[in-house]
Order: structure tokens, then sequence, then C-alpha cells
């Protein structure tokens, strides 16, 4: 299948005339999910409804399937692109299995007659998205996560070579948004469409886009694989968070740790620790743990939040000199956290910490 794509060579884009971005040079390959991610109000619905025309651009050129998008007459493009956007599209007395049809129009002439093969497009459609059951509503009358699903379903349906969408999940619930990614990825990898689309979910668009455009307010901040974007140095830079409590692997960003003298020591390790590390976040209680190995899941989480991690090397077991590190700091604190029981060879050091916390009257298990 030819490898059709949608790029754009020095585009500027703005309201009235007043440049926004300026010289936006991106292009999506066929079999590729390409992301915008940026700032609140940094420009990237912009940026894609003057893609699809929806608004005037101010310079520079777009082209869609190597011609230019200007010389492309209106059915032509209908056929060839699909756009999902935020805005809520009116409807009179309209079921979903009408909106869904409408994607068939550029295939029915004038007459909207349907064929079978159009039927069929819009059932597979329905039933790829699952609004198969919601099919006879009113359109005007289902949630708006519904509404984001049967949406695409009728962009689906259109079967267009590019499909762009502005912020799809914004308005699911977290089975719905995976649920929609899934169906990109597999329209991407399957039927080799090109997908270009906004989001502000970062973990999300880290794992399901190819190529990330960040965009940042004053032009197109930069451009490159996920690998390339999302580091903590690099995202704290584009969102303006300082300090940064990114995490890079797992696409996730803690909130500020609590300022103050430690109050509570938290013997953590393999994961039990992060949702009391979060808990004592919320109650703004300082709090230092350990001993946490560096490669050890509850890793990123205490660096972000804990005043104090005491750490033992990857793969090592925990040393006498940390042990004796951690029961001075216990000394410390007014309370022992203690969020796990089971220990290891390579942590059998925290065993000790919470003999020594018990024996000392501060050990408190964590439920």
């Amino acid at each position: 299948m030819e490898n059709k794509f949608l790029y754009t060579e020095n585009l500027s884009v703005g309201y009235d005339r007043n440049i926004l971005i300026d010289g936006i040079n991106i292009s999506v390959n066929r079999g590729q999910i390409t992301t915008l991610i940026g700032p609140n109000g940094a420009g990237k619905s912009t940026v894609l409804k003057t893609i699809i025309g929806q608004l005037d651009k101010i310079s520079g050129t777009v082209f869609i399937s190597g011609k230019n998008a200007e010389g492309i007459s209106g059915n032509e493009l209908a056929k060839t692109m699909s756009v999902l956007m935020t805005e809520r599209m009116e409807t009179e007395l309209m079921t979903c299995a009408d909106v869904v049809k409408t994607g068939r129009y550029p295939y029915t002439g004038q007459l909207g007659i349907l064929s079978e093969h159009d039927k069929s497009k819009i059932t597979e459609a329905m039933e790829l998205t699952r609004v198969t059951e919601i099919g006879n509503r009113n359109f005007n009358r289902i949630s708006d996560g519904q509404r984001q699903r049967v949406m695409l379903a009728r962009a689906i349906c259109q079967e267009p070579d590019v499909l762009i969408l502005d912020e799809p999940t914004s308005f699911l619930d977290i089975r719905h948004k995976l649920e929609m990614l899934n169906i990109l990825k597999m329209l991407v990898c399957e039927k080799n469409i090109a997908v270009i689309m906004s989001m502000h979910e970062l973990d999300l668009a880290q794992r399901v886009s190819d190529r990330i455009v960040c965009v940042s307010g004053k032009g197109i901040d930069k451009y490159g694989t996920s690998e390339e974007i999302f580091t903590a140095e690099y995202i704290g830079k584009l969102y303006g968070i300082t300090p940064c409590y990114y995490n890079e692997n797992y696409g996730t960003a803690e909130l500020e740790k609590p300022c103050g003298v430690p109050q509570v020591f938290v013997i953590a390790g393999g994961g039990t620790g992060i949702n009391a590390f979060r808990n004592l976040q919320r109650l703004n209680i300082p709090f230092i743990t350990g001993i946490i190995h560096e490669n050890d899941i509850d890793f990123p989480a205490a660096s972000a939040l804990a005043a104090e991690v005491i750490t033992e090397k990857a793969f090592e077991p925990i040393s006498s000199e940390n042990i004796e590190k951690a029961a001075e700091k216990i000394a410390l604190c007014r309370e022992v956290i203690c969020c796990t029981d089971k220990f290891g060879t390579m942590n059998i050091g925290n065993k000790k910490l919470k003999e020594y916390a018990q024996k000392q009257g501060k050990l408190k298990n964590y439920h």
C-alpha cells in the first residue's frame, strides 16, 4: 500500500493575522501516531484546526497524501481525512447510528443512498468502537464519553488515510481511554493510516505515540520519539514544572514534597511504600524512607516525595553502614511506618530496622 502522509512546510498559524506559532514543519507517515503535547493554550488545537482548514493559515503549506491541501476538492478531502475535534456536533433528532452514517456520505453521491458496502462499513465501525447497543438512541441524550465513541465510529467508517483528533480521550473514563487508544493503534497497524492528535495525558501519549510534537506557545519546541521527549528534565522545561517530579519510566508526575523537619520514617521496598508516601504527602507530613534499592519500584516516588531517601546499590544486600544510618534517622523521628512484612536476602537489613523501631516503641504497620 502506498505510503501516503501528511506534512507541513513553514506553516504559520494564529488568529486575525496575528501569528501564534511560526515555521511549523511536521510530518505524519502512514502507520504512525504523531501526538501534539504542551501546556494549555500553547496552540495544539490551533495547529490541528489549521491543518484541517477550519482556521485559515497565515502562511506556509499543508500537504495531504502528497498534494497541496488547497488543491484538493471537499469530497476528495473527505475520503482522505477524517476529523474528530472537541467541539460538540449539533444534531436534530438524529440517532447515534444516523451520526455514524454521515461518515459514508463522501461515497454515496448526491442522493445519499447507502450501498450494502456502506452499511457493512458502518456496522464494522460501530462494533469496533462498541456503540452498536446505543445505535437507536438520540445522539443528544447520551454521555460525553459515548458521544466521543460515536464520533470516532463516524470517522472510522469514512475510511481515511489520515485521522486527525483533538483531545480524543478528554471525556472518557480510564477503560474507554484505553479502548480508544487501542483502536487507534489497531487502525495504524492493520489499516496503515496516519494519525495526528493532541493529548494532555502524558502517560498515555508516551505509550501510544510513535512521534511527539512539543508545542510551547512560541513554536514547535521539539519533535522526536517518545524516548527523546519524555525525560524529567525536558518535560519539566516544557510545562514549567519547578521542581520537576516527572518520572520518565512510568510517565507520571508527583506533587511537591512536604517541607519541614521529618516526623516519620517509612520502611518500604518492592512497591509497598508508594501509597504511604503519597498519603503522607497529602497530610503534609515530611518523612524519611529507606532502605530502598536504586532499582526498586518505590525509588522514583520516594525520591520525589521524601525529605531524604536512604538507598542501597541495585542488586546489593543492605550494608551495615546503611542500617546504622537509618537507625540514627529513626531515633530522630516520632513514628516508624513499616509497609512490608516480607524480607529476603537483599533487604534483610530492613527487617533489622523494623525490629529496632519496635524496641523503640515507634513501630506502626501501614494498612
